[in-house]
């Protein structure tokens, strides 16, 4: 069984596709993971309040509401990973996904191994996470960005902000490398934690998520500065 600090990871399927969720159930199953499907946003909103899940696998095609907007109630619920489904050739529910909490995406194309990859990965990052929240100061702060690593909470100017997992585990990263200039490509691979799969455009969407909510002037930020043809700081010096 594929364990976490020796914890069976449950995993909620959020899948209206009868026989693609039966296969990816199957995967889960084999690979040692529980799983549980929902066909239907509303129960699955449902399920996921009454079960302790460690990750959502969300479908974005739903029979009965837009699984984009579902992925938005459940991140305000949860800061386990949520990953979403999306057709191949439609880069825009990805974006919208990833903008509305969901910390990574799968085509539906994609196969069952890349699927279970995909899944492996952020669980094994979220627990590193949580780890991190363990061995890091309690109190980090640059600026008027402060971060309480024991409740997993950021304040800016002394207003709390809400995060998902991901802006909050990319936020904090760059947070202790102050003045540390990432590609993206790095990025990916330190907060996503691994290499093959994925599409480093997901950076680029976290960093403008993190700027709208952290920055006074979104347009002209401060605090993630971008610097051109190589990548991303974060810093409290003007440029």
């Amino acid at each position: 069984m594929y364990r976490i600090e020796d914890k069976l990871m449950n995993i909620l399927v959020i899948q209206s596709d009868a026989k693609l969720a039966s296969l990816e159930k199957d995967y889960l199953e084999i690979n040692g993971y529980q799983a549980t499907i929902c066909e239907d946003g509303k129960t699955a909103l449902q399920e996921a309040v009454r079960g302790a899940y460690n990750l959502i696998l969300l479908d974005v095609e739903l029979p009965d509401m837009d699984g984009v907007a579902l992925c938005h109630k459940l991140r305000k619920m949860f800061d386990i990973p949520i990953v979403i489904i999306t057709p191949e050739d439609r880069e825009e529910e990805k974006i919208r996904g990833l903008g509305m909490g969901a910390d990574d995406y799968i085509d539906k194309t994609a196969s069952p191994n890349v699927m279970i990859a995909v899944i492996k990965a952020n669980l094994a990052q979220y627990n590193r996470l949580l780890k991190c929240r363990e061995n890091t100061d309690s109190i980090l702060q640059l600026g008027d960005i402060t971060i309480n690593t024991d409740t997993h909470r950021c304040y800016v100017k002394g207003a709390e902000i809400t995060l998902t997992h991901k802006e909050y585990e990319l936020l904090l990263f760059l947070l202790q490398n102050e003045d540390v200039v990432f590609s993206k490509e790095t990025l990916y691979e330190q907060i996503w934690g691994f290499e093959a799969i994925g599409d480093t455009a997901t950076v680029a969407v976290h960093i403008n998520r993190l700027r709208e909510k952290i920055e006074q002037e979104y347009m002209q930020p401060h605090y993630i500065q971008t610097v051109w043809g190589v990548g991303y700081r974060l810093s409290s010096k003007s440029r």
